[in-house]
């Protein structure tokens, strides 16, 4: 029998890892806070440690210089979870014996994968393809289901609609769920139900304020045939599903010609509002890693425009594609852009909205007037809800906040170059 001992000040965290780790092979135990941590270290000498680094008045390294100075704990081997650490202090941590580092969030199949370097052990890993993000906007909470229903994934959902409550300060939640690219049968039964289960439980919303999206047949006659689920009501609209729950409609002084819902959806379920308090990420780490060759075949003869005042934002995008041999080429205004636009074809254009003389919503409206209009990706440091919509209804194709970090812009570039080819 393994022990393992996490420490970490997050109830739900504790929660979720106690659930995850625990099987016939492993004791968990869990300590909320350093002395607690300290305490249970001392009496039940662990064979894995993991802890949050983040633990109050320097807990962290107080744990560990107890570890090292017990020898019945010393070559105990430590995996450290963190929001941020320095290259400094990653150094410090080397003489404790930490294994390994996670950023917060964290990948669940990272963390069982070093879990089973060290120890070891094997856990059980629902590898049913399947993508779920979530977002919350005013009190309504967002769950975007495409591919399959996971059921390592649905367990996270529980935690993750719950820790978005806390932060969020939802008093009274209302979900939408939305399933998309999925079709079900009967085999698929008892993952509904969990997936049900999961947001009824974990939201604690009333039936009538949970509203599934979705046009696959048999999940709409099962959720319809099911009387405890009697008032949930299944839709195939987004701009139905928010009638009577979106409270802050739409008042832009913009002509939206009927793409009202089409906005929505991109500025409400593509945001990425994650907080600081997250700490476990509901995608895997073998999905977020990028396919080099496909990237290659994808963008490799294509050009590229980045238009910004910023050098150093000039500078990231050109080095971020210069491995891969794409033609990038760079201009600090608007003017100059439009100027090359005029016999120059681009396939993709990084756009910055605030530029002096000419910005970047002049830009995307004269580029609106010609012919050529290649999908463009607005980068700016502005997120406000009028901005973002306004330069949506002129035409960008996704949106990207400063700072930018290169796998971003590589994973959204072959995004929208995929979708465009």
């Amino acid at each position: 029998m393994k022990q393992i001992l996490v420490i970490d000040e997050s109830s739900l965290l504790r929660e979720y890892l106690k659930l995850k780790l625990d099987n016939p092979e492993v004791e968990v135990t869990v300590a909320i806070n350093t002395l607690d941590g300290i305490s249970k270290l001392r009496t039940q000498m662990p064979d894995l440690i993991i802890m949050d680094y983040h633990l109050k008045k320097n807990g962290c390294l107080d744990v560990l210089k107890q570890k090292k100075e017990s020898p019945n704990t010393v070559n105990t081997p430590v995996i450290i979870m963190a929001r941020y650490i320095g290259q400094n202090r990653l150094i410090e941590l080397v003489s404790y014996d930490v294994k390994k580092v996670f950023t917060k969030p964290v990948k669940i199949d990272a963390l069982c994968g070093a879990i089973t370097k060290i120890l070891g052990l094997t856990f059980d890993i629902d590898e049913t393809p399947g993508i779920v993000e979530v977002h919350a906007n005013d009190d309504i909470i967002f769950v975007e289901i495409a591919q399959g229903l996971n059921r390592d994934k649905l367990d996270l959902l529980y935690f993750k609609i719950r820790e978005l409550i806390v932060l969020y300060e939802i008093r009274l939640p209302k979900i939408i769920v939305m399933l998309s690219d999925i079709t079900l049968g009967f085999a698929d039964a008892p993952n509904i139900e969990k997936l049900l289960e999961v947001v009824l439980k974990s939201s604690g919303a009333a039936q009538k304020n949970i509203r599934v999206l979705t046009r696959d047949a048999f999940l709409r006659k099962y959720i319809e045939g099911q009387w405890e689920y009697a008032d949930i009501e299944v839709i195939s609209s987004l701009q139905y599903a928010m009638n009577g729950l979106f409270e802050n409609k739409i008042s832009d002084p913009v002509e939206y010609d009927g793409k009202e819902a089409e906005i929505l959806e991109k500025k409400v379920l593509s945001a990425d509002n994650a907080a600081k308090g997250e700490f476990m990420h509901l995608r895997f780490e073998t999905e977020e890693k990028i396919k080099w060759d496909d990237i290659k075949d994808l963008i490799k003869n294509s050009t590229i425009a980045a238009v910004d005042d910023d050098f150093s934002i000039q500078e990231l995008i050109k080095n971020t594609f210069k491995s891969l041999g794409t033609t990038v080429k760079t201009y600090s205004d608007g003017a100059s852009y439009l100027a090359d636009a005029e016999t120059e074809v681009f396939d993709l254009v990084f756009l910055d909205l605030l530029m002096p003389n000419i910005d970047g919503f002049d830009v995307l409206r004269s580029m609106r007037i010609g012919n050529k209009r290649p999908p463009v990706i607005v980068l700016s440091v502005i997120t406000q809800r009028d901005t973002v919509i306004q330069a949506f209804q002129l035409g960008i194709k996704s949106y990207l906040v400063k700072p930018l970090k290169p796998d971003d812009i590589l994973k959204k570039t072959a995004e929208i170059l995929r979708a465009s080819f």
